[in-house]
């Protein structure tokens, strides 16, 4: 399968808007490798979402052949067991309104890299996963209907500028209407991104793992350093625990991040748990679209299959509840809060039947002029104390941890195989002069 290069099935020729880049693409400089100058290094990854498996990829990447590499995983419920695994699974490069993220191009880039690896992975002739071929679930595109004029402008001079490796085209209600039959544009007006994909997140998240299992092998098999790779699936109470036992402990916790006693209380994060519903028709003569898109909206509709789409989210703030089990009443709210606003765009869901929820806790990073960006780098320093071993911290993901976790993993893993946290941009680092308000 080609990831990044596809036409949409239902697209002809329609207006697109003028492709552009956005911002200058950080290359990642030589730096001098203070670690790998040893014969074997040990690194803790703690984690199993997008954040710790890029991580994991990208450390067996780097490393030198000669190198050997252990690294041990810790997550309590798995591989895509939190936040990451429920997650809706829309990969665009947009805000809301549309204009493109903070090195948007780039963090495309390397996330469509991943999803090739994860890819062949899933397709290789020993994968034994159930169902792992379904990762990526449907080349469908994102449609994003305007919700006001306001929001009509804005999204049109944003649209102008949209990147070149995921266009944006806009679509009026007839044209909507050939994607997407039974779509309702309240403003006559909407905006689709046709290699926008939905990806079955943890699926993709098994695969991933898997491709660094292979990496693993492939490098064992040669005449070069022993890699090793396991998982622990274990809860973690403290960066204590790891202290003499690892040249270096990567922290991919997400929410759980703020569990840790170390660093507790002392991250510019806030936790948002967020509800997402499945949804299946209500008898065999009813069905999405076959190639109908997935729609950002008030409330947004990830398809699964033509016979199952999931609806989210809910913003619940300051929750602590990384359950991902949805109680009654909570499943009740949430579909009384989403389901409205998903019909506003799509009528026909309101007959569609309610089969299940689940949860997710996601950690949210402040708001700079640049956006809401992850926080990375080395804790040491903030963390007080000599440790024998460097402290790590890849975090505050929040929505977009699909888009980011490729290019953020690499630059995460680089800076620790060197020990050079400048490898960062220092947008990422910023988040350590902010004193935390919550």
């Amino acid at each position: 399968l080609n990831l990044c290069s596809y036409p949409h099935p239902m697209i002809s020729s329609r207006r697109s808007s003028s492709p552009t880049t956005h911002n200058a693409v950080y290359a990642i400089p030589p730096s001098p490798s203070l670690l790998t100058q040893q014969n074997s290094l040990r690194f803790a990854v703690l984690g199993a979402g997008f954040a710790g498996l890029s991580v994991v990829w990208h450390l067996f990447k780097q490393s030198p052949k000669e190198l050997n590499l252990k690294i041990d995983i810790y997550d309590e419920v798995g591989i895509g067991g939190a936040a990451s695994g429920i997650s809706g699974g829309l990969l665009h490069p947009y805000s809301p309104k549309v204009k493109p993220l903070w090195e948007a191009a780039q963090c495309w880039k390397e996330t469509i890299k991943l999803l090739r690896i994860a890819e062949e992975a899933s397709l290789s002739n020993d994968c034994k996963i159930e169902d792992m071929k379904a990762f990526v679930v449907n080349k469908r595109g994102i449609l994003r209907p305007a919700m006001d004029m306001k929001n009509v402008t804005k999204l049109n001079d944003n649209a102008g500028n949209c990147l070149s490796c995921c266009r944006v085209e806009r679509l009026n209600n007839e044209e909507a209407q050939g994607l997407l039959p039974g779509v309702l544009l309240p403003f006559n007006t909407a905006f689709f991104m046709p290699e926008a994909l939905n990806i079955n997140p943890q699926h993709y998240l098994e695969a991933l793992f898997r491709a660094c299992e292979n990496l693993v092998k492939e490098s064992s098999s040669q005449d070069f350093g022993e890699k090793q790779l396991s998982l622990h699936q274990k809860s973690v109470h403290g960066l204590s625990e790891f202290e003499g036992e690892y040249d270096a402990v990567i922290i991919c916790l997400g929410a759980k991040a703020n569990t840790l006693p170390e660093i507790s209380g002392r991250l510019p994060l806030r936790t948002c748990r967020g509800v997402i519903l499945n949804l299946e028709p209500p008898d065999i003569t009813r069905c999405y679209p076959e190639h109908g898109p997935s729609i950002l909206s008030d409330a947004w509709i990830a398809v699964e299959s033509s016979r199952s789409l999931n609806v989210g989210s809910t913003w619940e703030w300051k929750s602590i509840n990384s359950s991902p089990d949805v109680s009654i009443d909570e499943a009740s709210k949430a579909r009384h809060e989403l389901l409205p606003k998903a019909s506003t765009i799509y009528p026909e869901i309101k007959d569609w039947v309610f089969t299940g929820a689940k949860a997710g806790l996601r950690a949210m990073p402040p708001l700079t002029p640049l956006g809401s960006l992850p926080l990375l780098g080395c804790i040491n320093d903030f963390i007080g104390r000599n440790h024998s071993c460097k402290y790590w911290l890849f975090g505050g993901l929040g929505s977009r941890g699909l888009l980011y976790h490729g290019w953020l993993g690499n630059l995460t893993a680089h800076a620790a195989l060197s020990c050079n946290e400048e490898v960062i941009p220092s947008e990422l680092t910023s988040w350590k002069n902010i004193n935390p308000k919550f």
